[in-house]
């Protein structure tokens, strides 16, 4: 019997061929038969999902809830470290220096990824802007969101911290950050479904120990991780309810 993986698809580009490699070692450690599926967009992931076809994922904080509450899924791990937190940037020659300069009508550039979003739409508050008041650019990922910044046709884009950090230094040296979220108690999570829960506490512990020989640590590495961390279900509950009051 074969299971599927799939990753939200808010992760770096440029570690996904480490999604493939994390896949093998954790075939090979588990000798369970995984395959990686990944979806160009969270729709396409979502769909799967309901159709209850994925039995492990890598799922951003925004679908943690529905992945509890409706399918049953429990949480594994978290990456070391690894927050999620939301930039509101401009382009380096904006007049705008802080959001509450901002007026409607602004030009906001932003992807799919909902619990990026729903914090940078929090953060946008003091600017009066609001889902009805502004102009949505939806890019397919963050590289476009920083060349519609770049090319003037947003004025403001929202970004997960991490793509921004990974974007190149010229790239960078264009844009201007405004504010930074600080929340730190949000983050992704490797996710098991109810076909696989019988292994949970092996592939926990698994995973929790994989940093401690050198082929474990490679793999990480492959991903820009250094250590998995045990996700409880109380903590996992904490951040749903968290999301929930930000969400309303």
């Amino acid at each position: 019997m074969s299971f599927q993986f799939t990753v939200s698809p808010d992760f770096t580009p440029d570690h996904l061929s480490g999604w493939y490699i994390f896949n093998t070692w954790l075939q090979k450690q588990t000798g369970i038969a995984i395959h990686l599926e990944m979806y160009n967009d969270f729709q396409g992931q979502r769909d799967a999902i309901q159709a209850d076809t994925v039995d492990l994922i890598y799922a951003n904080p925004f679908d943690a809830a529905m992945l509890v509450r409706e399918k049953g899924f429990l949480p594994l791990v978290k990456a070391e470290g690894a927050a999620d937190e939301a930039l509101i940037v401009v382009n380096a020659d904006s007049a705008i220096n802080d959001v509450a300069d901002l007026k409607p009508g602004t030009r906001v550039a932003y992807t799919e990824d909902p619990d990026v979003r729903l914090m940078g739409m929090i953060m946008l508050e003091p600017g009066d802007l609001n889902n009805n008041n502004i102009v949505p650019v939806l890019a397919d990922n963050y590289v476009l969101v920083a060349k519609h910044l770049l090319k003037v046709e947003a004025d403001v884009g929202i970004f997960l911290a991490g793509a921004y950090d990974d974007l190149s230094a010229m790239v960078k040296n264009q844009l201007k950050v405004l504010v930074r979220s600080q929340i730190s108690v949000i983050h992704h999570a490797l996710m098991i479904g109810p076909r696989l829960q019988e292994r949970r506490e092996d592939i926990q512990n698994l995973l929790v120990e994989m940093s401690n020989d050198d082929k474990g640590r490679g793999v990480l590495q492959s991903l820009g991780f250094t250590v998995w961390q045990k996700v409880d279900n109380e903590e996992m509950e904490f951040m749903i309810d968290l999301m929930d009051t930000l969400n309303t």
